[in-house]
């Protein structure tokens, strides 16, 4: 469960910085990725296979961290 984003608005803020500041928070909160994902329905075989592959992109990018911590010279 996540909160809803929202903001309090000054009498004396311009609304353009309230917009800017309710964006980062909804982005924040990720609403739109849940949206879209929500969007259409996914098959539970084509659910596994997006996070396999996001554990395996996960695993890659840490591998290469360590790779290029173990080749560092000071």
């Amino acid at each position: 469960m996540f909160k809803m984003p929202g903001i309090r608005l000054s009498p004396d803020e311009p609304i353009e910085l309230a917009l800017k500041r309710f964006r980062k928070q909804v982005e924040r909160a990720g609403v739109v990725s849940e949206c879209r994902r929500r969007e259409a329905y996914e098959k539970p075989s084509i659910a596994a296979k997006r996070k396999e592959a996001a554990a395996r992109k996960r695993l890659m990018k840490r591998l290469r961290r360590m790779r290029s911590r173990e080749n560092r010279e000071y």
